[in-house]
Parts: C-alpha cells; structure tokens; sequence
C-alpha cells in the first residue's frame, strides 16, 4: 500500500541521490580536467568536426559564383594581371538554390544543409600566419588552438579518448593543435602522418595508425610502472608547487593509459559495412584516404570526442589550377559528401557542427597562365548542421571576387560564432596567464545571429 509516509521517504531519498550526485559531479570536475562541463547557456552544437583544407582553395572556383568573371575573361584586373574565369561550371544546387561548382558535385547534393560564409576575411597573406590565426586567433604569438579553447570549454563525454583529436595535422604545425598556455591536457592528440604523404589505409586491414595496439596494455606489471613514474612526478609536483607542464604529464600518462584499451577498436574500421565504406570513398581509389580519415572523425564525435578536425591538401594552386585543384577536389567530394549522409543518418548532424574552409581564398585574376594567388580579404567556408541554417548564403565578395563588401566576416567572428553554436560565450571564456585574461578572440569577436537556425 503506498502511504503518505511511503512517498515522503521515496522523495526523500531522491533529493539525498540529487546532492550526492551534484556534490560528486563537483568533485569529478575538480580532479579530472577532461570532465564534461555545463556551457555557458543551451547549446545548439555538441561536438565539431572541422574539415581544414590546408593551401587556400579558391572560393571562386567552388562556393563563390562570380557570372562576370566569366564575361571578362582575359581583361585586366583590378591589381595586375587578367581575369581568369572558373574552369568549372556553377549550378544552383537543392530546393535552396544555392550556387556550387562542379568541382564538389557530391558536397552540392547536401546544400539544404549548409550555410555558405561567403565574406571571410583575415590578416594574412600567408599560409603560415593564415593557418595560425584560422586556428588559433593570432598569427604574431602562440595561443591555444579553437579545439583546445573548445576542450577547455566543455570538457570531454568519455575520459579513456583524448577530447580533440587531430587526424593527419600538416607537417611542423602543432601550435594549431596545440594548448600554449591553457594547461596541457586541453592539447589535441595527433593521430597520423601528417603532409602531404600521410597515410590513413594499411594494405586494407582495419588498422589505421602503426603500432596502435600495446600488446601488454593489460599486463598489471605496466600499472606498477606507471604508478612509480607517476608517485616520482607527484613528489616533484608538491615539492615545487605550480607546475602545468608536470600536471600535463600526470594527466597525459593516465589518459594514454586509458586508451590503451579504447583506441584500438575506435580506430579499427573492418567492421564496418562495404556499403559505409562506399558511402565515404574509403574502399579504393583516390578518395581511400581522406574517406577513411571522415570515417574515423564520425567514430570519434560517435565516442564522445569533442573536437576533431582532418587536414586535407595541398590546394595552393599557383600553377595548375585546372588539373590540381580538380584532383584536390576528386580525392575529398565523396568522402566529406559520405560523412554528412552518415551523420544525418544517425541523427548525429543536428548536434554536430561541421565546418569546411582553408586559411584563405584565391584571387580572381591569373597568376602563371593557369593559377591563382592567395585572397585573404575574400574568400569562403561553410558550416552545416550543429545549429545553423541550411540551404543559406551568408555575406558577399564584389563582383569579381576580390574582397568581401557584405556583412564582413573576420576570422574572429567565424571564432566567437563557432563558440557560440556550442554554448560557450566567447568574451567568457577567459583564462588567466601572465596577469591578464585571455580570450580566442582576443578584444573582437561578433556572433553572425543571422546564420543560427
């Protein structure tokens, strides 16, 4: 019989579980950095998944429709040199209409799920600086990385994973997975080779990165080591007190400890159907590589990775636009077109934020006869699901191409955006070094409200 007394005690004993639960969720944060954090205010995105196209693709030749290049084709242009119209045909692409190329004829089938930034701008005409501030907000000092801030932010949803993972980085570029002053656990983990000969298949088996798997992961000889290494930087820890580059380590050692055990079968892929497979390119041919690496970028946001972003390149086509930026274009279509079916097909996309873009653009006029050189007052990215809009087109370049004229959208505001969609107010989050507060975004920063579903 359920009494007045009865239900008391349930409720009770309900508000007891809530506070103890509340109390341990404290203590869990207090001593794992990695645990999951509440953002700032709802999000509209969980997780991202960043696409970065090292070399700067041309935003004329693929999301950035320009009809009177085309017309005055070969007449000077406005700094030098003479127009040179896209080798490529735009179509309106989806009920939404919006204007892609043929260079991504698979990405296009998804345009009702994307917004197009069409008026990005950054400070750099040059790839290093470019990929630095595109990662990191400054080109002039090492800061940490957007995954990084974004780690910092929320936290990681499975402690035996590294919150953000960095699939084949470009070669000598860790600062743009990197943590610089945030402490060190916040870094991304590098996964593969990266430049331009990275490698994610291997002779078709499951295994992706070499000697992946410890095969004494389980030996309980290895925890005793461990522990003596770990009470030996415990001891140097208390006995010199603040230390970050200690505590990195003491947090790095247990986490790859820990992943000893996921790792392995996140990142073996032989289970997967013959038809994913095909979805992604990842089977054979040009697209095998970059289509086992958005693979693994589904399965690791699927783990509860926060973060993860997969490098593809080179797309610096000074010379050879018309066969190189076709081949860049044919070895990454299907494999970025693979994950979004297979994220919306989850359910996954409408949580995940996808981002698509390079350091910077190209410009309208030739350069070698058959190039272009680099545009970093115009160019484009694009973002699809975790919030935005889709089938929407965001700013303007002018008529050719040159720099954006409409609703500007600096790589701070792509920044205090991305934070945004996940929750996390970028003038918030702050972290203090060398006596004052420090932002990704600096002093600057605009949400574009206008692409938020």
């Amino acid at each position: 019989m359920l009494t007045r007394r009865n239900i008391l005690q349930s409720v009770s004993a309900g508000f007891g579980y809530l506070a103890f639960k509340g109390v341990h969720a404290a203590e869990n944060a207090a001593s794992n950095p990695l645990a999951s954090k509440l953002p700032h205010f709802a999000a509209r995105a969980k997780r991202v998944i960043f696409l970065c196209m090292q070399g700067g693709p041309s935003h004329v030749d693929t999301f950035d429709h320009k009809p009177l290049l085309t017309r005055d084709h070969g007449k000077p242009g406005r700094y030098g040199g003479t127009l040179l119209k896209s080798p490529w045909e735009f179509r309106q692409r989806g009920d939404s209409g919006l204007w892609i190329s043929d260079l991504f004829p698979e990405v296009a089938k998804h345009a009702d799920d994307m917004t197009l930034i069409r008026s990005m701008q950054c400070d750099q005409p040059v790839h290093p600086g470019a990929m630095t501030q595109m990662h990191t907000g400054t080109a002039q000092f090492i800061r940490p990385s957007l995954g990084a801030w974004t780690l910092y932010g929320l936290g990681t949803e499975n402690d035996s994973l590294p919150g953000f993972v960095s699939l084949s980085p470009p070669a000598g570029s860790s600062r743009n997975y990197g943590s610089s002053f945030l402490p060190a656990i916040y870094g991304g983990s590098k996964v593969g080779r990266g430049g331009r000969g990275a490698r994610f298949v291997n002779g078709g088996s499951g295994e992706s990165v070499p000697d992946i798997k410890n095969p004494r992961w389980a030996d309980p000889q290895q925890r005793k080591q461990l522990d003596f290494i770990q009470s030996l930087n415990q001891a140097k820890l208390s006995r010199d007190q603040y230390q970050p580059d200690v505590e990195g380590i003491i947090e790095s050692y247990e986490l790859a400890f820990r992943m000893q055990d996921a790792m392995p079968e996140l990142m073996d892929t032989s289970q997967e159907s013959a038809a994913t497979l095909a979805m992604y390119g990842a089977d054979a041919g040009p697209t095998q590589n970059f289509g086992k690496q958005c693979l693994l970028a589904r399965r690791f946001i699927e783990a509860g990775v926060r973060f993860v972003e997969v490098t593809h390149g080179n797309w610096d086509q000074h010379v050879n636009l018309s066969t190189d930026h076709k081949l860049r274009a044919e070895a990454c279509d299907q494999p970025i077109a693979g994950l979004l079916a297979d994220l919306k097909q989850r359910d996954l996309l409408k949580d995940t934020l996808v981002i698509w873009g390079g350091e910077f653009g190209r410009t309208p006029s030739a350069q070698g006869g058959d190039g272009r050189n680099h545009n970093n007052k115009g160019y484009t990215t694009w973002m699809a699901g975790g919030g935005v809009k889709g089938g929407f087109s965001y700013g303007m370049t002018d008529e050719y191409g040159y720099e954006a004229v409409e609703k500007k959208c600096h790589i701070h505001d792509w920044h205090a955006t991305i934070l945004h969609l996940l929750g996390l107010d970028h003038e918030q989050l702050t972290y203090r070094y060398a006596g004052r507060d420090f932002r990704l975004t600096d002093v600057h920063g605009n949400v574009m409200h206008d692409i938020l579903a």
